[in-house]
């Protein structure tokens, strides 16, 4: 199915109907503020089996990160957040951005890395926080299998070529083909682990 969402006021019935086919453990393609992406509820096991087969890979390698609402979100499916983490967070987000974190032991254990950590977004887009805000949990994100490429961009062109592998392909106009900017704050400092879009300036002593 290709759904239409208005990408500035979603309407709340398609949304309604995106919720029930993730809660029934469907996979769909959705927009962010970057590129548009694979999701599924965090908590469907066979969901996420679905998504690492789209993408041929192992779920624990996958590079697969968290959609969440808000920084509250965050705090919940990562272990203590300190005072200059958390405003680092806040500066950033929302936005396009996914920062590495220790895991909480509230993430799903196919979804943790061998490291234990856990890759979390906040995106500066109305549709994939709406979908979330309503299904009361973080999305799954992950990229589309391959190299990114023109076509990604167009929710068309999209549905025409995963319209058997996905359940629902949400059209919210034109995506992006610059991925997010990946940060892990797994260590003492910040580290760009891939530069994406949006621009990064860290202090400097």
């Amino acid at each position: 199915m290709l759904l239409h969402l208005h990408p500035d006021n979603p309407q709340p019935r398609n949304i309604r109907t995106i919720i029930e086919c993730l809660q029934d453990g469907g996979v769909v393609i959705y927009p962010t503020d970057t590129i548009y992406g694979l999701g599924c509820d965090i908590f469907q096991h066979k969901a996420i089996e679905r998504i690492s087969r789209i993408k041929q890979v192992d779920p624990a390698k996958a590079q697969l990160s968290f959609v969440c609402y808000d920084l509250s979100d965050l705090s919940t499916y990562t272990k203590s957040i300190s005072t200059p983490l958390y405003r680092l967070l806040k500066t950033y987000l929302p936005g396009p951005y996914t920062f590495i974190l220790p895991a909480s032991k509230e993430v799903p254990r196919i979804l943790k890395s061998k490291k234990d950590t856990i890759g979390l977004r906040i995106p500066d887009n109305n549709i994939a926080r709406s979908l979330v805000k309503e299904l009361g949990h973080p999305i799954l994100s992950a990229s589309l299998p391959g190299e990114m490429v023109e076509e990604y961009t167009d929710p068309e062109r999209i549905y025409e070529n995963f319209r058997n592998r996905v359940d629902i392909v949400i059209d919210g106009g034109i995506g992006g083909i610059i991925p997010s900017t990946i940060v892990d704050c797994t260590g003492e400092e910040p580290l760009i682990v891939r530069k994406g879009l949006g621009e990064w300036e860290t202090e400097t002593p």
